[in-house]
């Protein structure tokens, strides 16, 4: 049954959603609080590509990309500082990556609509910054089966994939059934590396297939001419299509094969993506949960999960954080975490690899820091 509107809902059932009366099964605390600057902070990330530095994690805000590393008892260890050039360079995006022989790269995008590689390990930009996106990035995401590549996504209603080893745009995901508006996040498929999802402006969720393109990926590492004479690809037309949400979408994530997706209604939802496979593009979309975020109505809040997706963090206008179950129907809100000095918007959160450290970095420049101590001695 589709709704006028394009929602379409599968077999009368309705979505459960999640209460925000909290469960309380975990208690976090603040453990540190970080005044970075003056100038907002839009992302911050852990590194999950490389077991040696699950405990390190970036931020973005102004023209800085700062590395840090989290420490017992709450500590805070800046690693090092990368300062754009261009005094007015505004990064809204970072990304963790690696080259084939496994070097780190924080990898970092913004109104300037160029891309930054920095080797982490020098502090250097690593071959040449990535220019081809028409106006501001607002979202980059690495893939995990394949840590070299890339993909951003831009208000250019475009999303690109790059070789951060050889500097190549491999495919282009825009045209004729593009986005018609900002693209505010994209998302690599865990398991399928051949898919990614994308959502924006134009209120839509769009599942992209690189099948029938893989040979110009593996052509984009034994390239030896110059990347601007790869042949790169346009991909006009996703195999999905939907209007999951009635405003802007500016998070969404894989959940295995769900999607987990956030508007600026107030909630993230729970989705399962069907296909038909006799009008490529078209889809239904079946609407399973929904996880309310309060006071949640401003564009650009992204939320986290932890490697394992057991949860999600996501921050709210007045500095508040919501912590949802994942793996549980229906939703549980496992904590909800709040400060008297945080009334920042969240703009992200970060969730460490096994969920017990969340991270938050605001409007006003600071980064918070909250540890699990359900089973701490108090």
């Amino acid at each position: 049954m589709v709704g006028e509107t394009g929602k379409s809902f599968g077999l009368g059932c309705d979505p459960v959603v999640g209460s925000l009366t909290s469960s309380k099964k975990r208690e976090y605390r603040v453990t540190n609080r970080l005044q970075e600057g003056k100038r907002p902070l839009y992302a911050v990330v852990f590194n999950f590509i490389d077991s040696r530095y699950f405990n390190v994690f970036a931020t973005v805000g102004g023209n800085r990309v700062t590395v840090y590393q989290c420490l017992e008892g709450g500590v805070i260890a800046v690693l090092q500082s990368y300062v754009d050039e261009d005094k007015d360079e505004s990064f809204y995006t970072v990304s963790w990556a690696c080259n084939v022989d496994g070097t780190p790269f924080v990898v970092a995008g913004g109104i300037n609509g160029v891309i930054r590689v920095i080797d982490a390990g020098n502090e250097k930009i690593h071959k040449q910054s990535f220019v081809g996106h028409g106006d501001s990035v607002n979202e980059i995401r690495t893939q995990t089966l394949r840590p070299s590549l890339v993909i951003s996504a831009s208000k250019d209603e475009s999303v690109r994939l790059w070789n951060v080893q050889t500097g190549i745009c491999i495919l282009i995901f825009a045209g004729a059934g593009g986005h018609r508006n900002e693209v505010l996040s994209v998302d690599f498929h865990p398991s399928d590396i051949y898919r990614i999802a994308s959502c924006g402006m134009d209120n839509t969720v769009k599942i992209w297939s690189m099948k029938e393109f893989w040979t110009y990926v593996e052509k984009s590492f034994t390239w030896t001419d110059l990347p601007s004479k790869f042949p790169t690809k346009y991909v006009q037309f996703p195999v999905y299509n939907a209007s999951v949400h009635s405003n802007y979408v500016d998070c969404n994530r894989w959940l295995g094969d769900f999607i987990l997706s956030k508007s600026v209604d107030n909630e993230i939802v729970l989705w399962e993506p069907k296909v038909k496979e006799q009008t490529p593009g078209e889809g239904v979309v079946d609407i399973l949960q929904k996880y309310p975020v309060p006071e949640c109505d401003i564009w650009f809040i992204k939320f986290s999960c932890d490697f394992h997706f057991n949860v999600a963090a996501v921050g709210n206008r007045e500095g508040k954080i919501f912590i949802w179950e994942l793996q549980s129907s229906p939703p549980v809100l496992i904590a909800r975490l709040s400060h008297p000095q945080s009334k920042s918007p969240i703009r992200q959160t970060a969730t460490s690899f096994d969920g017990s450290t969340i991270l938050s970095c605001c409007e006003d420049g600071t980064i918070w820091r909250w540890d699990d101590v359900t089973n701490s001695p108090t």
